[in-house]
């Protein structure tokens, strides 16, 4: 039977992820006489976690990429700038709609590959994630599920919500840089912005 002095110290998520150098020694000593385990190294790979990233950046790249290619160049039977400001028209984006057809389908073709690439990583999936937002809320009125309902969209906002807090892993050009070693406040600010910009298009372009 074991007492509460030979249980070892609690983990914290946040400073033990890989993601964050360990404090100090003697800041994370709560019992004396117990060795502290070695600090594991900033930038230590997470097998499947890293991995798992990857599956989700191109994924969610090669969706949204392939849109911007139909939104600019008309790629894949897509309707080019004009068809998607005449598109964007039908939803009630009035507003300069061929503009709004060039910021959608770059902010696609940008932050898509920012995604994949896994570099600023934060900054692509709040591109996508604003993009995203902007069609939920356009298909809203025609109830959740396909063939006019906002779940597909709802699906792609999410996955780039969650990267903007999970950041890319390690399997990235962003290895070495401050945002994917502390992904959480550098996905509060990326949030943000990406928030931000919806409003500012709902607002100003309907």
């Amino acid at each position: 039977m074991t007492s509460p002095q030979d249980d070892p110290p609690a983990r914290n998520p946040f400073t033990e992820s890989g993601y964050y150098p360990a404090p100090d020694a003697d800041s994370t000593s709560v019992l004396s006489g117990v060795e502290d385990r070695p600090s594991p190294p900033v930038n230590r790979y997470h097998g499947g976690f890293d991995f798992a990233l990857l599956v989700l950046r191109v994924l969610l790249a090669a969706i949204m990429g392939a849109h911007g290619l139909q939104k600019v160049f008309g790629l894949f039977q897509g309707p080019g700038i004009d068809g998607t400001a005449r598109m964007l028209e039908s939803l009630g984006y009035t507003a300069q709609p061929t503009l709004l057809a060039w910021i959608t389908g770059l902010s696609e073709l940008v932050g898509a590959l920012l995604v994949v690439l896994g570099l600023f990583t934060q900054a692509g999936a709040a591109a996508l994630l604003g993009v995203t937002a902007n069609a939920v809320y356009a298909q809203w009125r025609g109830g959740f599920f396909e063939p006019r309902g906002f779940e597909f969209e709802l699906l792609l906002a999410g996955v780039a919500f969650a990267l903007l807090f999970t950041g890319s892993g390690r399997l990235a050009l962003d290895l070495n840089t401050p945002w994917r070693r502390r992904p959480v406040p550098f996905g509060l600010f990326f949030l943000l912005v990406a928030a931000a910009a919806a409003v500012v298009v709902i607002v100003l372009a309907r």
